[in-house]
């Protein structure tokens, strides 16, 4: 089961994957991580889900990673007499606490916490952004705007508050019950919305309990201003560029996308960049020459994944989805152009003695003829800094802990196996040499690079490297001692 690609391919499942076949079938096409959307599904229909993905990683022994996506706060508008109403440029319309259905000139918005933050010359957006508001005046209980774009409003839609860091908690009641279900349950990764502080991730992960690492997803402008804050309490980054594209111009995204993955690949933290990449494939079997240049320059800026949502929940054609990502990684990894920006854009600091082991390990690999580059690595930490450097060889990372194995299939380049603990660094070279040799990353008259730390079992003490031969007795003696 060795992909062909660095970048990681994260499908959504829903209801057009939402069966064995297809589920294996999207694994087949390229998937490496499944999520699994908590604002659509029963606990019961998400733990289906969960069972069948545990049964297809039994049956091909590869790790899979799980990522629940929590749904966050939903801000949303009451209701209307007549469902909808068509609001015009320059009209005044008034939010307000009164839960009488509105017409043209008012609607409710039951969030107490929207009208104490708001200010004069604050924007709201409904629906999408497709109706913007401006508040000339507001209190407690109201907000007094001016239409700036008009259209159909109905019931429920949704309300964005981008100019303002609203006094909400990112964990909405929902979010504590789904959150302790999904970490039973046993995923491995936590999606956090709506997050705009570290404060919010923290709360998180006093909840997580060390169950499942923490993924933040930047979709608001405050989230971005405290980047650097959230990236530092985060174990990875989700650019949620749906909302995001809604709160700031659709102009300021992409360098805001550049950014993020570069300070995250330094950080040595995943990165995902999510939403939007084949929408066109929701309902076509081929995506737009516009998607297939926004998935290439994600994998050119050296993200961890790319991600499908509705195109592989809901959409007609799911695993030609998968099957056109993976076809498009394929093809850009293959680009000459594609190291060169990927190596122009290494990070160059070594602060520590690990950093210098994976530096040096890369740096072996890409002067001298190695195969692969073996992370034997229990906690995860030596097989990412590894995936930092975006070697040109194989990165293979070798665990006796199942959670770790899963956690880095979220990551760069990452080709987990799993193998028996050791307490020895020979026996880590003979796993290595042993696992490379199996899944075709190298035969018995290559060599290898295996770094590793000594003792074992301590988290972030990389500081061995050996080269080592593919030699046969490695692969087939029993006894190697």
């Amino acid at each position: 089961m060795r992909r062909l690609r660095n970048v990681k391919i994260v499908a959504t499942l829903g209801p057009s994957s939402d069966d064995y076949d297809t589920i294996h079938a999207l694994f087949l096409a390229g998937a490496d991580v499944f999520r699994l959307n908590m604002s659509h599904g029963s606990h019961e229909e998400i733990r289906a889900r969960h069972a069948i993905i545990r049964r297809i990683e039994q049956e091909t022994d590869r790790p899979i990673a799980i990522l629940a996506d929590l749904q966050g706060p939903k801000l949303r508008v009451g209701t209307f007499a007549k469902g909808e109403e068509r609001l015009v440029e320059g009209q005044p319309f008034r939010l307000d606490m009164d839960e009488t259905p509105g017409d043209s000139r008012r609607v409710n918005l039951p969030h107490p916490e929207i009208f104490a933050a708001l200010k004069p010359g604050a924007h709201l957006l409904v629906n999408d952004g497709k109706i913007r508001l401006l508040v000339r005046d507001c209190g407690a209980d109201f907000a007094d705007c001016e239409v700036l774009v008009g259209g159909m409003i109905s019931n429920r839609k949704g309300v964005n508050v981008p100019d303002v860091v609203l006094p909400l908690a990112a964990l909405s009641e929902k979010d504590r019950r789904d959150l302790e279900f999904v970490c039973e349950l046993g995923v491995d990764w936590l999606a956090l919305s709506f997050v705009q502080r570290r404060e919010d991730v923290e709360e998180a992960r006093k909840l997580a309990a060390g169950r499942a690492f923490l993924l933040a997803k930047i979709e608001k402008p405050s989230a971005v201003d405290s980047f650097d804050e959230i990236l530092k309490v985060s174990d990875g980054i989700m650019v949620a560029r749906g909302d995001l594209g809604v709160e700031l111009p659709v102009q300021n995204v992409p360098p805001i996308q550049k950014r993020l993955v570069r300070a995250c690949r330094a950080a040595a933290k995943p990165v995902i960049v999510a939403t939007q990449m084949l929408e066109s494939m929701i309902e076509s079997p081929m995506p737009t020459r516009a998607e297939v240049s926004d998935v290439a320059a994600a994998i050119y800026e050296g993200a961890d994944a790319v991600m499908l949502s509705a195109e592989s929940a809901a959409g007609l054609f799911p695993i030609e989805a998968v099957t056109t990502m993976d076809n498009v990684a394929r093809e850009v990894e293959s680009d000459p152009t594609y190291r060169e920006i990927i190596e122009a854009s290494r990070a160059g600091r070594k602060e520590t003695i690990a950093d210098a082991i994976v530096s040096a390990a890369r740096e072996i690999a890409e002067t001298t003829d190695i195969k692969a580059i073996c992370c034997y690595s229990e906690s995860g930490t030596t097989a990412l800094l590894t995936a930092r450097e975006r070697p040109q060889v194989p990165i293979v990372a070798l665990t006796s802990r199942v959670r770790t194995a899963r956690r880095l299939a979220l990551s760069w380049g990452m080709h987990c196996v799993m193998v028996d603990a050791v307490e020895r660094f020979k026996m880590a070279v003979v796993n290595a040499v042993r696992a490379v040799c199996a899944d075709d990353f190298a035969e018995p008259a290559d060599r290898i690079v295996v770094t590793a730390g000594i003792p074992f079992n301590q988290p972030g003490s990389t500081n061995i490297l050996r080269v080592a031969p593919c030699e046969e007795r490695l692969i087939f003696n029993t006894d190697p001692e």
